[in-house]
Order: C-alpha cells, then sequence, then structure tokens
C-alpha cells in the first residue's frame, strides 16, 4: 500500500491534489429500460462532465447498463450481448478520460449470471467484481436471475478481453494521484459484515456502492445511517450511488439518491428525485484517512486479525496538472459548528462535561467551597458560570463560590464594573482584593525600575501580577477550606499564553483546559440567550463578549491597550491552527491550505450565527503562512507549560493537551521541521 497520498510537489499549491485529496464523483444517468446502447451513451456523459471537472474516480448505480428492474429480461441473450457490447463501448471511448469508472452491468460467467461491478479506465476493463449478498424478500427477488459471487475469484470474459474476476478485488492507482478503492453492491452493506469492511482493512481508502434500492418512505435516513456508520467504522470514504430516473415503476420508485461520506461525515449528495441525470464531487482527504488509521491502534489490531485474501489490480492516474477548487466544506470554526441546533447540543454537553467535572471534583475531596478570581474576562466568566451550575448540581448555595476581582496596575474600569454586575447577578459570594500594594512592594524587593518611578512594563512587570492574584487565591482556599477553579483556556495552552506555575497556568481544578477561546465565545453567548440567566446577567454576559481581549498587565497609559491577539495572532485562525496540527497531525502546508479555504474569501461557506458582521473578515495566504509560523514556534516552544497541567475534563472530539490524556511531547522538541515544510510547500 502506498505511504501517502501527496502528490508530486510540481502541483499546484492550489491543487487539492497536491495536498492529498482525491476527487470522487457519484453519478446517477438517466437510463433507458433494457437499452444498453443509450445507457452507455448516457453513462459516458457523466464521466465526460467528471472528467472536464477533475475527477478521479466516478461511480454508477447498480446495473444501470441493463436497468436494474426489468426481471426476466435479464436472461434474454440479446440484452446480455447487448451490455457486453456497451461494455467495450464505455472502455474504447474512455481512453481520453482520466477518471476510473464503476457501473453496474449483468454478466455471464461459469454458466451463471452474476449482478457485477465493472471497473473500467482509459480503454481498459480493469476487473470485475460480482454481488456477494442477493436480496430474495420483500419486493426483490435477485436469486431468480443472479448467483452469488460468494468465493468467487479469478478471470472472466467481458466482450473478448479476459479481465481479473471475484469478490477478492482491490484496485489501486500506481500514478501520482495514489489511492485504493473497492467495490460492493446494494445489499452487501446490510449484512452484519459488508465485504467493504474487509477490503478497508487490506488498504482500500475509498469504499464503493453501487445500489439500485427503490425508495419507500424513511428509506433514505437508513442509508444515511448505514454509509455514515460504514465509513466511520471503517475509517474510510463511502460512495452510495441509487437508480434514478428512467428506471421501471411498474412496481417500485426510484429517488437517485447518490451520497459520498467520509469517517461519518457527509461530503455532498445529489438532490432526490431528480427529473433528469445529476451528479455530484467531492474531494476525499486520502492522505488523512491514512493517517487516522495509523493513529487508531484498534484498526491496526483488526488488520493483524484479518486473514487478507485480496488480489490487487493496479493502474496508473496521475492527478491533473492545473488549479482546482477544493470541493469539500472546510469550516472556519472547527470547534463551532455552524448549524444552530448542532451548537446548542454542543454547548449543552460542553457545560454538563463541565459542571459534572467539578462537581465530582468537589465531591472527592470532601470540600463544599470553591475560590475563582474574576477578571471580567471571557475565560474566568466561563469558570465562573460552571461553578455556580456545579454548586446548582450539588445542592450547596451559590454563596459557596468565594468570586474576587483583582486589580492590578492595568485594570480598567470598565471590566472591573463586569466583573462586579457578574458577580453579583450570579449571587456568589463577592469580594475585591487590590494587588497593586504587594505588587509594588515585591518589585521594589526585586530593584525593578518601576519601583523608582520608571515606565518599565517587562515580562517581570507583568508576572509579578499574575503571579501575585495565584498566590493569594491559593491562600484564600486555604483560609476558607476551598479549591481554586481554574479559568486557562485550551488556546492559550497550546500558544503557551499562561505564566508558568502560576496565573492561568495553575489552579485546584482547571474546567477550561480543554475549551478553546473561540468555543468560549460561544459557550458564554449561548447561556446570555438561553432564559437560564436574568436580564442583568445577560446584558453583561453580552458586554464581555465584545470585550478587548486582554491580559490588562500594562497600563493604558504606555500608549495603547494590551492586545492578546496581537501579539499570539487572531484566535480564530490560531484555534484553526491548533485542531488540524493536534488533532490530525496535518503538515503545516496543508494546514494553511485548508486556512485559506476556510478564510480567504468572507462571502465563502457558512458562518455560525452568533458570530457578529463586523467580525467576519479575510485573511490572505501570507497572513495565515505569517500567524501559522508564529503558531508553530510558540507551539513547539511552550510545552514544558502543558507538561504539567492540573487536572481538567476533556469536553471535545478537538482534543486536550493534557499529558494525562490526548497529548505527549518532549518538552525540548524543536519546531524545525515543520517550519522547513511550511516555508518549502507554499508557493
Amino acid at each position: 500500500m502506498p505511504k501517502t497520498a501527496r502528490a508530486a510537489t510540481d502541483l499546484p499549491f492550489l491543487s487539492p491534489y497536491r495536498h492529498g485529496f482525491v476527487r470522487v464523483a457519484a453519478a446517477v444517468p438517466a437510463i433507458a429500460v433494457a437499452d444498453p446502447a443509450a445507457n452507455a451513451v448516457a453513462t459516458l456523459e457523466l464521466v465526460r462532465k467528471a472528467h472536464e471537472d477533475g475527477a478521479a474516480l466516478v461511480v454508477f448505480p447498480e446495473l444501470g447498463i441493463s436497468a436494474y428492474a426489468i426481471d426476466d429480461l435479464f436472461l434474454q441473450e440479446a440484452l446480455l450481448d447487448g451490455v457486453e457490447a456497451a461494455l467495450a463501448k464505455i472502455a474504447d471511448e474512455s481512453r481520453d478520460l482520466a477518471p476510473v469508472m464503476v457501473v453496474g452491468a449483468p454478466l455471464r460467467s461459469r454458466g451463471r449470471l452474476f449482478n457485477c461491478a465493472v471497473a473500467i479506465h482509459r480503454g481498459e476493463i480493469l476487473g470485475v467484481v460480482p454481488k456477494t449478498f442477493l436480496p430474495n424478500y420483500r419486493e426483490f427477488y435477485e436469486r431468480r436471475w443472479f448467483a452469488s459471487g460468494l468465493g468467487v475469484s479469478g478471470a472472466i470474459d467481458v466482450a473478448g478481453r479476459e479481465v481479473p474476476f471475484g469478490t477478492d478485488l482491490l484496485f489501486r492507482s500506481t500514478g501520482s494521484c495514489a489511492f485504493t478503492f473497492h467495490a460492493e453492491i446494494c445489499e452487501d452493506v446490510w449484512i452484519p459484515t459488508p465485504p467493504s469492511a474487509r477490503a478497508a482493512l487490506a488498504g482500500a481508502e475509498i469504499l464503493l456502492n453501487l445500489s439500485a434500492s427503490n425508495i419507500v418512505i424513511g428509506k433514505a435516513e437508513a442509508r444515511h445511517i448505514l454509509c455514515a456508520s460504514q465509513s466511520l467504522r471503517c475509517q474510510a470514504a463511502y460512495v452510495y450511488t441509487a437508480a434514478g430516473p428512467g428506471e421501471s415503476t411498474t412496481d417500485m420508485a426510484w429517488d437517485g439518491q447518490a451520497s459520498i461520506y467520509e469517517r461519518g461525515e457527509l461530503l455532498t449528495e445529489t438532490p432526490r428525485f431528480p427529473a433528469g441525470p445529476c451528479w455530484t464531487a467531492a474531494d476525499v482527504d486520502v492522505a488523512q484517512i491514512r493517517a487516522e488509521r495509523l493513529r487508531m491502534g484498534s484498526f491496526g489490531d483488526a488488520i493483524a486479525a484479518d486473514e487478507g485474501g485480496f488480489r490487487v489490480v493496479a493502474f496508473k492516474l496521475d492527478a491533473p496538472k492545473g488549479k482546482l477548487e477544493l470541493k469539500r466544506k472546510v469550516d472556519r470554526y472547527p470547534f463551532v459548528p455552524n448549524d444552530p441546533a448542532r451548537l446548542a447540543q454542543d454547548c449543552y454537553e460542553a457545560y454538563n462535561i463541565q459542571v459534572q467535572g467539578l462537581a465530582q471534583r468537589l465531591g472527592a475531596t470532601g470540600l463544599k467551597k470553591l475560590v475563582i478570581g474574576v477578571s471580567g474576562g471571557l475565560d474566568s466568566t466561563q469558570a465562573l458560570i460552571v461553578s455556580v451550575r456545579a454548586m446548582d448540581a450539588l445542592g450547596l448555595p451559590r454563596e459557596n463560590v468565594l468570586a474576587y476581582t483583582l486589580p492590578g496596575f492595568a485594570t480598567s474600569d470598565f471590566t472591573k464594573k463586569n466583573a462586579w454586575a457578574l458577580m453579583r447577578s450570579l449571587g456568589v459570594t463577592s469580594a475585591e482584593l487590590d494587588i497593586r500594594p504587594a505588587a509594588t512592594q515585591m518589585l521594589a524587593d526585586l530593584g525593578h525600575p518601576f519601583a523608582k518611578g520608571e515606565k518599565v512594563y517587562d515580562v517581570t512587570f507583568e508576572n509579578v501580577q499574575a503571579g501575585l492574584r495565584t498566590d493569594y487565591l491559593f491562600r484564600l482556599a486555604n483560609q476558607n477550606g476551598a479549591l481554586v477553579v481554574g479559568t486557562g483556556d485550551l488556546s492559550e495552552l497550546a500558544l503557551g499564553w499562561c505564566t508558568y506555575g502560576v496565573g492561568d497556568h495553575m489552579s485546584h481544578y482547571n474546567v477550561n483546559a480543554s475549551v478553546s477561546k473561540t468555543l468560549i465565545q460561544h459557550l458564554i453567548g449561548f447561556v446570555a440567550d438561553s432564559g437560564d440567566v436574568g436580564p442583568e446577567a445577560a446584558e453583561v454576559l453580552r458586554k464581555i463578549l465584545k470585550t478587548e481581549i486582554s491580559p490588562e498587565l500594562v497600563p493604558a497609559s504606555a500608549g495603547v491597550i494590551q492586545s492578546t491577539q496581537e501579539k499570539v495572532g487572531p484566535y480564530s485562525l490560531q484555534d484553526f491552527n491548533l485542531y488540524y496540527l493536534a488533532r490530525f497531525g496535518m503538515a503545516p502546508s496543508k494546514i494553511a491550505y485548508l486556512a485559506l479555504n476556510a478564510w480567504g474569501d468572507v462571502a465563502k461557506g457558512d458562518w455560525p450565527a452568533a458570530v457578529p458582521e463586523g467580525d467576519r473578515r479575510a485573511y490572505s495566504l501570507e497572513e495565515i503562512r505569517d500567524w501559522l509560523r508564529l503558531f508553530l514556534v510558540r507551539f513547539f516552544a511552550n510545552q514544558f507549560k502543558r507538561s504539567c497541567l492540573p487536572n481538567g475534563p476533556k469536553i471535545s472530539s478537538g482534543g486536550s493537551l493534557s499529558p494525562r490524556a490526548d497529548w505527549r511531547m518532549p518538552s525540548d522538541a524543536r519546531a524545525d521541521a515543520w517550519l522547513v515544510e511550511l516555508e518549502t510547500n507554499i508557493s
């Protein structure tokens, strides 16, 4: 099996094939009942369109060369001869067409008739796969005409061409567009052990299902569940085609549902009940399928347990040389779904995970109180909401949350007022501790110029404040028999934007440790709009969402308001980089390519409804590259901070950077190889 799906780097940066994608099309022609010659013409028409679109693989429905609902006409010699002539015509006229195509046809062999998937590429019939499991119940009577392909292996004569035949065939491209596919037919995926499962273990990344599948009420959803689950279970792409216009409706109807799934997600599908021929295409991330299988140890165990035994039919398919627009959605916010209903569900689950974790920790320690620092910023707001909900869940009074605002040299009246308004509206015990006298004393003890009246706002000046806040919170916890709730988030941990051992880095339990900054913004908005808090709390939450993200450690008198995102980059982009680097292990150039597709055009793609119009902006490739470079440098340089994190619950499949959960990495690793890859492969 090829080790990578990444094509030659002489392909343009704006080609999906360069980044390990393979364009796959699912086609539904308008067929003529029992007219193979006409169906060959209809099939070639759609293949030519897929060719022009840059597709590498195009899949057609079951028995599409003859039509599916023709009953005893399957046993007519004239029809079967016509099918072979049609296949020969399709092969001959495909010589100048790039895609490999897979069509459905009835074929004779060994004195029996088989329901087959026929793979054709550039003038050659590559091989034929017979259907294994034949339905013979309800409206289906396939055993009346067809033999099962179970155990069949060898060769078959198709229009005078002897080609590989059997259920043990895999098809593999050896060209610059490298991928392996397997074909099964309709009922094969409805059984407990679909043939495609073993094919995936043998190396097939793209699994095809040529189906006729008449439509009845509710069946489309059943197909969706089957195909999505098979693609997820097999860590593969699953391409499904169903018969459509032209099929006989004597006793059945057809909706032409064609769809492409990748690892459980629907990439694209055709409109149902089309009046004429239709097709759809998507770029399947074959490189990522391979990477996920490598990462998933149990998949490797399943490979070892399988008997194997597949024959590989090789063919050469090279990627198109020009630029192509990526045919798949890339979400701008991978931690935040665009669909409002899905976002509401995610927010509900995120809060309950955080609350359950904190409540369990309180129960385990036997403590009844929490201590938390509240700055009026996003992270401490989220942690405070979780804290009061944990008290509610435990049946304890909200007054047991001891919330403190700890103003320093740069704390603004605006954020302090927001902090106070939030604490009061949530009914917690509130207090203020001014850290400036203690900070001034410490700076004087250190001989720092600020203590002598000089306007020196260096890292020592900042971290003295951050450290004192943590010192106070821990000692307050000691004094009150309480647990310190952490506020620092996943995005800050990835970028190292926290002070080691103190500040946002340290707590007794950190509820935000695996929540990205972009998700926290939506979690707070969700609460503000939910009706679960009073009008005063909702109003202050909305004010907090509009506040500039800042550590507020350098006074505004220094010239500008201290902006976190000016230092570490826009969290929207850095969360995107984090997701694809840590969750998927992607090469930096591929992350940049996906980011450009997600962020290159404001008008392209969906936005989460909660993102205000004024915050919707685009980034150029140069901006994306520069912020990604900074991300890589900071991510590698700050691993030592992630190697000793407090406990905290994992929230999303996007991952966690806890050394006890998703992420293990040496603290002295270097970013050089990633930076070289980024600079070398972006052009």
